[in-house]
């Protein structure tokens, strides 16, 4: 089991060694052809390079910590029109980074995922909202195959949520409209307020299924189990690749400090507990997540990989595991 974190690699003072840049649609516009050009030019490179040395980091560590989500604004700015055309006539300059990035990460064994905004919905009924969403996992599956991924079914998870009026319909229909590079990269969760698990469980075959644990229960306020039928059908759809999925809690002091929480106990609005956790803090829940052996864990939660090396001392020292 590997267990994974997000976007962010902090250090022991809670710093980040090798921050992603960025910048701004307004100032991007506000700068004539050479200056936006350099700018974004540099702003990748700086994320290229900190990326590589997030992943020299990575290696240096067990293989079971060897996970990491990349921020998506690696090259920022990419969809913006304006920019889109500059990156063209670069890109070809920044490749020798992606691929550095890629090759070392495939010869150590680091497993590495994007995952596109909320705003990314595949299944609106806006068809406008559709092709901003059908670019915007473009550009991922772009950065991906960049670093050579996307020549095998699951080689590198591009994930999203399947929201939208149109549901599995509308995102199958969009799914079609993708790349085979996209296609073979997608997955898709279940989410805490629209889309169910037995929503997305309809595209299993068309992509697999990524189980977003606090998701299911802040919609359903159940706490789905290892053996649970669904379990299998997930399972299924990754076609013998190890599947994913994801663990957070809520924030400290709203949900007790040991046992499983209850809504109806509790008392609280959804949107309350949707919020994630600086840290895990709850060991029943944490037995809970990593009970789920079949899978390795995407830890969404705010401390990042501090948080995430913390569930795994406890879950060497706990003698369960």
């Amino acid at each position: 089991m590997k267990l994974g974190f997000a976007c962010k690699y902090l250090n022991a003072d809670l710093k980040q060694p090798f921050p992603f840049k960025a910048t701004t649609r307004k100032r991007f516009l506000s700068l004539n052809n050479e200056e936006r050009t350099h700018l974004i030019y540099e702003l990748a490179k700086n994320n290229l390079v900190n990326l590589f040395h997030t992943l020299e980091q990575l290696a240096q560590l067990p293989e079971d910590l060897r996970m990491m989500r990349i921020g998506s604004d690696l090259l920022p700015l990419y969809t913006v029109p304006e920019a889109t055309i500059l990156y063209n006539a670069f890109l070809p300059d920044l490749t020798p980074l992606f691929i550095k990035c890629g090759e070392f990460a495939k010869a150590h064994n680091i497993r590495l995922s994007f995952h596109p905004g909320q705003y990314s919905v595949l299944a609106s009924e806006d068809e406008s909202v559709v092709m901003r969403a059908l670019e915007d996992v473009e550009y991922h599956a772009l950065c991906a195959t960049l670093m050579g991924y996307g020549r095998e079914f699951q080689d590198f998870k591009i994930n999203i949520h399947m929201n939208g009026r149109k549901g599995f319909a509308g995102f199958k229909d969009a799914f079609g409209k993708l790349s085979p590079e996209a296609r073979l990269m997608l997955t898709v969760e279940n989410d805490e307020v629209s889309c169910s698990l037995d929503d997305v469980l309809q595209a299993k075959a068309l992509c697999p299924i990524v189980l977003d644990i606090h998701h299911h229960w802040v919609k359903e306020n159940e706490f789905i189990q290892p053996d649970d039928a669904r379990i299998d059908e997930i399972k299924e759809s990754w076609r013998g690749v190890r599947p994913v999925l994801h663990y957070s809690i809520s924030q400290e002091g709203l949900i007790p400090e040991q046992g499983f929480p209850d809504q109806t106990v509790l008392g609280l609005s959804k949107m309350k507990f949707r919020s994630h956790s600086d840290y895990y803090f709850n060991n029943t829940l944490n037995d809970w997540a990593l009970s789920f052996t079949d899978f390795d864990i995407m830890c969404e939660v705010k401390m990042k990989n501090l948080a995430r090396d913390r569930l795994y001392a406890y879950r060497n020292n706990s003698g369960i595991y």
